[in-house]
């Protein structure tokens, strides 16, 4: 929600300035696309500690899990 409220005030804040639309909108695209990686990055970091516990309990089940015999020995032909 604050983002969106950034990218309005920005767009008003150039628009009351007296810049061109199209210095508007290159400016709002690039605030979006900053916005955006910003946004990524704290899920990314807000979602690590999962990310981790998740590794850690594939790797555990791994080094536990007793290898599995196999049912029937393959034919081969000559």
């Amino acid at each position: 929600m604050l983002e969106i409220l950034f990218v309005l005030g920005f767009f008003f804040m150039l628009l009351l300035t007296g810049i061109s639309l199209l210095g508007m909108i290159a400016a709002l695209v690039v605030a979006f696309a900053l916005m955006m990686l910003g946004g990524l990055l704290a899920v990314v970091i807000k979602m690590l500690p999962w990310l981790v516990l998740a590794v850690a309990v594939v790797w555990l089940y791994r080094a536990f899990r007793q290898p599995e015999l196999p049912r029937y020995k393959g034919r081969r032909l000559p």
